[in-house]
Order: structure tokens, then sequence, then C-alpha cells
């Protein structure tokens, strides 16, 4: 029972790391167009984080079931998966890299796993139908992966385009004026679209903390007060949702200037027009992750979308050189964090043998 509850502190802790480590993906683009200032950016974007979290549990439930096997997670994996993804998110963060924390957190939960099961990759999923929905690793995770920062280059492109074609003929001054407002409407959108995705992770590991205590009997002995801590696989807790919740509007409204000065301000200059074409086609892409349960990086979307819009002002307007310090970042956190997860179970396991 200790151990659970460090899992349940751990997770709340990655849930707020998560808040301001991704802050920058609703807010960096609104900050850098000096359309909000910081402190209203960061209130809209917790408030909109908020709203969010609330509005599903698809991903949550891939989360909980959909890369693991039943049977080969106990406590002690869930936890080490945590303080992987923990690790992880502040090295990215000090370095003022936008980097994935879903990936963070499945990488170390996958590694933990390996490390339980004695390098047993069959316990990991890859790509099965179960109960009539597609789940694993590699349509749920590495095929969007691949996929989701080439749909937000592209999109962002695409929009980027039309608005020029559109507004052609349109005075600047104007443009300036009318794209200033309606980028706080697509700060929002990318907010609520980050909170209904991102959120939801945290969610799934707690679940299948619970769901783990549950089977195990943990619970058995305890008074019938923390009846609420039983949980069936599949059914995410509304107490946990609620929790997931504010930790992350927290956690968002705490900041994160280091990636907002990344994204906002080195990978390429952007105005109130170019703001809101990137928000708004990460937001259109993650909206759609979220309602299909794939725990996308919204990190991933966002980056890649303002380099798709960058890419349409000129060749040279999107500075390379940090776009592929953050495709390194993007491609060693699943093996790093696997690595992080593994090794982080070796110390739990021998700490509380």
């Amino acid at each position: 029972m200790t151990l659970l509850f460090f899992v349940l502190l751990a997770a709340l802790l990655f849930e707020y790391i998560n808040g301001f480590h991704d802050a920058a993906n609703a807010i960096a683009t609104v900050v850098s167009t000096k359309v909000l200032t910081p402190r209203q950016a960061i209130l809209l974007a917790a408030g909109m984080n908020l709203a969010g979290a609330m509005l599903g549990v698809e991903v949550a439930r891939t989360i909980e079931s959909g890369f693991i096997h039943a049977g080969a997670v106990n406590i002690e994996t869930v936890l080490a998966a945590l303080l992987a993804g923990i690790v992880w998110n502040i090295i990215t963060w000090l370095g003022g890299i936008p980097s994935s924390s879903s990936h963070a957190l499945i990488g170390g939960l996958c590694g933990a796993t390996l490390a339980k099961t004695g390098t047993d990759w069959g316990r990991l999923i890859w790509n099965e139908t179960i109960d009539g929905k597609v789940v694993g690793l590699w349509p749920k995770l590495i095929k969007p992966m691949i996929l989701s920062p080439l749909a937000g280059f592209l999109l962002g492109a695409l929009v980027m385009l039309l608005l020029t074609l559109l507004l052609r003929k349109i005075r600047p001054a104007i443009i300036q004026h009318i794209f200033g407002k309606l980028q706080i409407i697509s700060a929002g959108w990318m907010g609520l679209s980050h909170g209904m995705n991102d959120a939801q992770k945290t969610m799934g590991i707690i679940t299948l903390a619970l769901v783990t205590g549950t089977t195990s009997g943990i619970f058995n002995d305890l008074p019938s007060t923390f009846n609420f801590l039983q949980t069936q696989s599949g059914s995410v807790p509304r107490w946990v949702q609620i929790t997931c919740a504010l930790t992350m509007a927290a956690g968002t409204a705490g900041g994160g200037w280091r990636i907002i000065r990344t994204m906002g301000h080195k990978m390429v200059r952007l105005q109130p027009v170019h703001g809101f074409a990137a928000e708004t086609s990460a937001a259109i892409v993650i909206q759609g992750a979220s309602h299909f349960g794939i725990p996308l990086s919204t990190t991933h979307v966002i980056s890649s979308s303002i380099m798709g819009v960058g890419s349409m002002k000129r060749g040279n307007a999107v500075k390379w050189g940090i776009v592929s310090r953050i495709v390194w970042a993007w491609v060693l956190t699943l093996p790093a964090t696997a690595f992080a997860g593994f090794t982080a179970y070796k110390l739990v396991h021998w700490l509380v043998k």
C-alpha cells in the first residue's frame, strides 16, 4: 500500500511537470507574437488544459491497457515508468528542448516491463485487436510518432499557403489586427486539445496502478472508506480524471519559459497570422488523435506545425540547426526512457525486497 502511495505521488509530480514542460505547446506562439502577455497566455492555457482534460478518457484507456499484456505489470513497474518520464522531462526542460512527455512515459513503461519479465518482448503488445479495437505499440505509438509530425508540418504549410493567397491584397496592419484577435481563439483551442490528450496519459497510468492493486488484492484489507481505489480495467475513476486535470492545469500555470523561447523565438520568427495557422493546424491533428484514443505527442505536432508555417515564409525562415536538436531529442526519447525505466525498475525492486 505504501508503494501505491508513492506511485500516486510520482504520477501527480509527472503530471505537474508535464504541465509546465508542455505549457509551450499552447502558448509559445501567442507569447512570441505579443498577442498576449506571458501571464495572460498561461492563464488561458491552464484554463483550457483543465477543460480539455475533462472531455474524454479514450487516451487514458489506451495507456492503461493498450501497450502491455495483462499480468506483466505491477506497482513497481508503474513507479519505475513514472520515474523515467520525470527524469527525461527535467533533462529536456533544462536544455530547453521540446520533447514528448507521452513517449517518455510509454518508453519508461516498456523498459520497466522488460526488466520485470526478464526481457520478454512478447509481453509488450505490438499490434493486436482486443474487444474490437486495434491496440499496440505500432498502431498507437510508433506509426503516429512518424505520421503526426508529418501531418502537422503539411497541414501547417497548407493553412499558411491558403491564408497567404486569401490575404495577399489586404494591408499588413489590418492582417496583424485581425489575427491578433483570432490567435487568442486558436491558442485556446490548442490548450483544449493539449488537455484532451496529454492529461489523459497520467490518468491512464494511475488507472493501471489501481487495476494492478485491485487484481493483486492489496486493497482487500482496507476499510470500506478506501473502496474508491478499487478499479476495473477499462474504467477511469472520476476522481482520477479530476485530480489529473487540476494538476496539469497547475503545472501549466507554473510556466515553462525555456521551451517557450525555443518554440516561439528560436525556430522561426512568427507574426499573429503564422501563430494562428500553426495552432489551428496542430489542434486539428491532436483532437483527431484524441478521438481515436491515440496518445499523440502534442509537442511533436505543434513543433512541426510551426516548421511548416515557417517554411511558407521563405526557405531560410526556419532555423534548421535548432530543429535538428529537437528531432534528435524526439528520436532518442523512446530508447533513453526505456533504458531509464529498465534501470529504475531494478532499483525500485531492490529497495522494496
